[in-house]
């Protein structure tokens, strides 16, 4: 049986990975509307995974015999000035989502439960990922400022990107 403090908390990450599922769609339209397709399928994908993530909780909840309740999502941002932003914006928000992730894990050890803690560590090895992968785009982005040749090549190679599900591993 799910311990109710770690229920609750579970449910308030569903949230938080619905929320950066939307994020990263808004992105998606943004890098659309910027006729950056590369782009724009990189954060379509990072939607994809959200949802995922969001999946994995989900299942997590129900199998340990506690009940999901859905909350209304937080309107995200829509607008940035360049692809730059939009990357910083993406790197701090993974940040983020690693701090919310490692609270979880201290809340399971505190609360010693144990098969929870086990799950998180998937989260947290997932983190180092995606703020390694945030941040490479972001360093790529600024050695190119100015260089329309490079973001175009950067954008082709983005657009390379496709989604597998890492959490049915």
């Amino acid at each position: 049986m799910l311990n109710k403090k770690i229920e609750k908390e579970l449910n308030d990450q569903i949230n938080a990975e619905y929320w950066s599922a939307y994020f990263y769609l808004s992105m998606a339209a943004y890098f659309e509307s910027e006729n950056l397709p590369g782009f724009a399928n990189w954060m379509r994908i990072q939607y994809q995974e959200e949802i995922s993530h969001v999946m994995k909780f989900f299942d997590y909840i129900n199998e340990r015999g506690g009940r999901v309740i859905l909350k209304p999502i937080d309107a995200v941002k829509a607008e940035w000035n360049d692809p730059i932003e939009a990357f910083e914006d993406t790197y701090k928000h993974e940040q983020k989502v690693t701090e919310l992730i490692n609270n979880l894990v201290n809340i399971s050890f505190e609360e010693k439960d144990h098969a929870t803690y086990n799950i998180l560590q998937w989260y947290v090895a997932e983190q180092v990922e995606e703020e390694a992968a945030a941040d490479s785009i972001l360093q790529q982005l600024k050695m190119l400022e100015g260089n329309k040749h490079g973001l175009l090549m950067l954008d082709r190679e983005l657009k390379q990107r496709t989604f597998t599900d890492e959490t049915a591993k």
